[in-house]
């Protein structure tokens, strides 16, 4: 059940998993540690962001002043049980002042904005968040979240995993700095997998356990546990995406030659045998990260894992196993073979980053 649990939200359209506030926590100080003033003088927006339940707003404006932000914008979706009749304000957008109409109920997202002490304590925190009802309900997509993108210089969300290709292009197409959480499958999409070899994007820090604990709405059907009344479900390999600078991703992986792997490697598929080829691939085989040689000159193929330990200092990415039908595999594919899955002895194996030493 762990492992399916996006599959099932898809078919169930849930895509509603609220990032734990440690979590986050951890991931932006690691970019602190790289870069102390990486976001200093910087407007951040917080799109398919409900402070109601998300700890993104309430992280950033607790650390305001210590992160050095110039502006948090913050927006919600409403989905169509929170439909809104006679919002008590308007949009803050006032060319764009929404025309209700008290024969409908209407619905609307929201946007907080922090930008100032409005609480005139000497300080900007949550505190001194403003909300207003946006003129629309509030998709990241719609016209009028996209503006606040372009505003932006970073945009930092845990998106719908179902729209995860669609939200990444929307936000690649402002050319923005962003932190997004996705699922490790994403890294072999034909959408992302060109941009991660071409080292426009990357892994983030943390998240570096196969998964996490998420909570999801109170009036979700697919969950795993209940604490205090809250509904959590055990979410399968999530991993930061970023194209954000940090120290972890340029410090190269501690390796044995490939005779001390056969020799000493704790792995019982690695310790005794020889490395294989693929029948379809001209690579051999690695199936843990940690088993890579030093030594090897040649093509590998890789877990996708790899790319939370991947240093490009170290090493060229330069294909991967084909993904829904389309080739990354840069010439490495027995295209007459027909199989789009690396093949060792007749056996289909997992989707592979293929690689080399530098």
């Amino acid at each position: 059940m762990k492992q399916d649990t996006l599959s099932k939200a898809k078919a169930a359209k849930n895509d509603e998993f609220y990032t734990q506030y440690y979590d986050i926590e951890r991931e932006v100080e690691a970019y602190l540690e790289y870069d102390a003033n990486v976001f200093r003088d910087k407007t951040m927006l917080l799109p398919c962001d409900d402070p109601e339940w998300s700890n993104f707003t309430r992280y950033f404006a607790q650390n305001f002043q210590r992160l050095g932000l110039k502006k948090l914008i913050s927006t919600s979706y409403a989905i169509e049980s929170k439909k809104v009749k006679y919002p008590t304000q308007l949009s803050l957008f006032e060319t764009e002042s929404p025309q209700f109409d008290p024969a409908k109920t209407q619905t609307h997202g929201k946007i907080f904005v922090l930008d100032r002490d409005v609480t005139g304590d000497g300080r900007i925190d949550i505190n001194d968040l403003q909300w207003n009802y946006l003129q629309y309900d509030g998709d990241f997509r719609s016209k009028e979240v996209t503006r606040l993108r372009d505003e932006a210089d970073i945009i930092v969300t845990n998106p719908p995993f179902s729209l995860f290709r669609e939200f990444l292009a929307w936000v690649l197409e402002a050319d923005k700095n962003f932190l997004l959480i996705g699922n490790q499958n994403a890294i072999t999409y034909k959408e992302v997998f060109p941009l991660i070899k071409a080292n426009k994007i990357w892994l983030g820090v943390t998240m570096d356990s196969s998964n996490r604990w998420f909570q999801i709405p109170d009036n979700s059907i697919v969950f795993h546990k209940e604490e205090n009344g809250k509904k959590y479900a055990f979410v399968a390999n999530p991993v930061w995406f970023t194209n954000l600078e940090h120290g972890r991703r340029h410090q190269p992986l501690e390796l044995m030659t490939m005779a001390d792997n056969i020799k000493y490697s704790r792995h019982k598929e690695v310790r005794g045998h020889d490395y294989v080829h693929f029948d379809n691939y001209d690579a051999i085989e690695v199936p843990k990260v940690d088993a890579i040689p030093s030594d090897y000159d040649g093509m590998m193929g890789v877990p996708i894992s790899f790319l939370r330990k991947y240093c490009p200092e170290q090493f060229e990415i330069v294909g991967a196993t084909e993904s829904e039908g389309k080739g990354f595999s840069n010439g490495l594919w027995n295209k007459h073979n027909g199989v789009t899955q690396a093949v060792i002895n007749g056996i289909k194996v997992y989707k592979r980053l293929f690689i080399r030493r530098k």
